[in-house]
């Protein structure tokens, strides 16, 4: 059985160029991500959206100013009659009028509908400002989840090389007997097999790593245009006690703060709908100039008139078929539905908080577990290959333990990174993610 050599050569290679890039730290993978990410793109847009939403202009509090014009050419038979009795027929008479105004309307009062609207909008921005907020806190959720896959497949990629190697050792270490006739052709076949499976896992990682660089370029926003690295250092800066962590979580969870805005907004909704049964003050004004030629049937053959008209309105609808009631109504039912979901939500909040703040304890004593089985198995195969070199042990008794070795790390490594995230989705649950250094 023969070797591709230039393979394994190959992979080291790549293994040696990726440790000499440049390495993208969690706090530049969240800078990026807020900067480039077209999911945050687009909930910010959304709040500038909201934001014009809330301004004087869009408020109804302001007058209308309506500028008018307009021009009329008749060409007509006309056959008068005059009061003293003559009479005069005109084919083909002409005459043209123009007319041109601006008017002014303002309410002054519509049941202050306008007033709760207007209140609403703004609570409606901040509504938008928590959504953004959300997206934010999802992004990057997301974002650590695809930054530690590609930290641990770094990880597992540089423990499989370091397997590799023993595995190398192993064989020149199997060639030497073989030649000095201390062992069989057998162990020579059975160390390349080992490396052939090593090789093998190596390749698989490598491709794996690729893809999950990809993917976290794709939540960056395709930010980095070459290869790169990440930081493989992971600190654990909960520092909250349960209880107090519980308490933000019931008024800082963006879930239930947004509940909070719709039903302020709901509340409005109500008032709003309620104008309905007040009247609406009106005022308006006109300026306006109109010019007609007349045909010469006419007493008067060209009048221009100029002049300032207001008023003020007053519209009241008694009764419109019941369609304020309806709203009022339904606007009531919406309030009560809203409250009903913050109650359900405090308590799907509880018992998230509750399996969160448990799986993150659990994987995070799972890590520290781990960690002491890694001392375990090095000091183990430690142990075998020293027995193997002076031959108290066989070549499936050492590979047994250089792979319970690889197992540990691998095993470590995975740990690792569950715990890091359970602990983002706590702080995310608790309306804290923002406030932490990454």
């Amino acid at each position: 059985m023969s070797i591709n050599y230039n393979l394994i050569i190959a992979i080291f290679c790549c293994v040696t160029i990726g440790k000499a890039q440049d390495i993208l730290t969690q706090e530049q993978a969240v800078k990026l991500a807020l900067e480039n990410n077209y999911g945050i793109k687009i909930a910010n847009n959304a709040v500038r959206v909201a934001e014009n939403n809330t301004s004087i202009l869009n408020s109804g509090f302001l007058p209308t100013l309506t500028g008018n014009a307009g021009a009329t050419y008749n060409l007509d038979n006309t056959e008068a009659e005059f009061s003293n009795g003559t009479s005069t027929v005109l084919n083909g008479a002409e005459s043209d009028r123009y007319n041109a105004s601006v008017s002014l309307n303002y309410t002054l009062f519509d049941g202050l509908g306008r007033r709760y609207n207007y209140k609403s909008l703004k609570e409606q921005y901040q509504l938008s400002d928590l959504q953004a907020r959300e997206t934010i806190e999802n992004t990057i959720t997301q974002l650590f989840s695809v930054y530690y896959s590609v930290a641990q497949l770094t990880e597992n990629l540089d423990a499989l090389s370091e397997t590799l190697n023993v595995s190398k050792d192993r064989l020149v270490r199997a060639q030497y007997q073989f030649d000095y006739g201390q062992n069989t052709k057998l162990g020579v076949l059975n160390a390349e097999v080992d490396i052939n499976n090593d090789s093998i896992n190596i390749i698989s990682a490598t491709q794996q790593l690729k893809n999950a660089k990809r993917d976290l370029n794709v939540v960056l926003g395709n930010a980095l245009e070459s290869d790169f690295s990440v930081s493989t250092a992971v600190d654990f800066t909960l520092q909250f006690q349960k209880d107090s962590l519980f308490e933000k979580a019931k008024t800082r969870n963006v879930a239930l703060l947004q509940t909070d805005k719709n039903i302020a907004i709901s509340q409005l909704d109500i008032k709003s709908s309620k104008s309905g049964y007040l009247p609406t003050v009106g005022l308006n004004g006109t300026y306006g100039w109109n010019k007609n030629n007349n045909n010469a049937a006419s007493f008067v053959a060209v009048s221009t008139n100029t002049g300032l008209s207001g008023g003020l309105n007053l519209t009241w609808n008694l009764f419109d078929g019941g369609g304020t009631i309806t709203r009022v109504k339904n606007a009531k039912v919406n309030l009560e539905t809203q409250q009903l979901q913050k109650q359900n939500i405090l308590i799907g909040i509880e018992r998230d908080f509750e399996n969160a703040w448990e799986d993150f304890y659990n994987k995070l004593n799972i890590y520290t577990i781990q960690q002491q089985n890694i001392i375990t198995s090095e000091s183990n195969f430690e142990r075998t290959q020293e027995q193997f070199k002076i031959g108290q042990v066989n070549s499936i008794e050492f590979r047994q333990a250089q792979l319970n070795l690889l197992n540990a790390e691998l095993s470590r490594n995975q740990a690792k990174y569950e715990a890091k995230l359970a602990e983002l989705q706590l702080l995310q649950l608790s309306g804290e993610l923002l406030n932490v250094k990454f």
